[in-house]
């Protein structure tokens, strides 16, 4: 545990990398451009509501990458140590009236409040109304943890591939828009 928090501490929090290049803090806190656009259906109070959790994430987590999702069903933003959704830790749906606080492998983290909701196979979530309902230092210990949990997979991950693969571009601190759709269920 403690080789795979020591790579947490090289990987999205900032510092210096593998090869000891220094990884710059991001800027993409500030790349709001779709993010707005996707977020014009919605109530000024759901608005606010989504932007205050992001920068909430986006404060702990700087150089990790947002993954954009402009899907049919919700607005979802998330935080993956890569480029590629499956290494995602955390996200953000907005919905109608509330948003969801979620962990995309949160059947993997411990829940020691029982604060998480969900049935599936593996995304849990706390919904969240308004800002004082998001239980910061509870939800900033999950947050390590499926951050430690998302890094221990791709190492792991990393450690199966063939001697010979190409190695995976390296992404910070950047916001990405993975989809979007011309058809959606959104706020009239």
């Amino acid at each position: 545990m403690a080789e795979i928090l020591a790579l947490c501490a090289t990987c999205c929090h900032g510092g210096h990398g593998k090869n000891g290049n220094f990884l710059k803090d991001s800027m993409s806190i500030k790349d709001t451009s779709d993010l707005n656009k996707f977020l014009k259906p919605f109530s000024p109070d759901v608005k606010k509501l989504a932007l205050g959790l992001r920068e909430f994430v986006w404060n702990l987590y700087p150089n990790c990458n947002e993954l954009v999702y402009d899907s049919y069903n919700a607005l979802a933003f998330g935080w993956s140590i890569s480029d590629k959704l499956g290494d995602t830790f955390c996200s953000i749906a907005v919905m109608e009236k509330y948003c969801h606080f979620g962990f995309y492998r949160g059947v993997d983290i411990s829940d020691p409040e029982k604060r998480l909701l969900g049935q599936g196979n593996q995304y849990r979530y706390i919904k969240i109304h308004e800002p004082a309902d998001l239980p910061k230092t509870y939800v900033k210990k999950l947050l390590k943890e499926a951050y430690a949990n998302a890094v221990a997979r791709k190492k792991i991950a990393a450690m199966k591939k063939p001697a010979k693969a190409k190695p995976e571009p390296i992404v910070k601190g950047q916001t990405i828009t993975k989809m979007t759709l011309a058809n959606k269920r959104r706020p009239k």
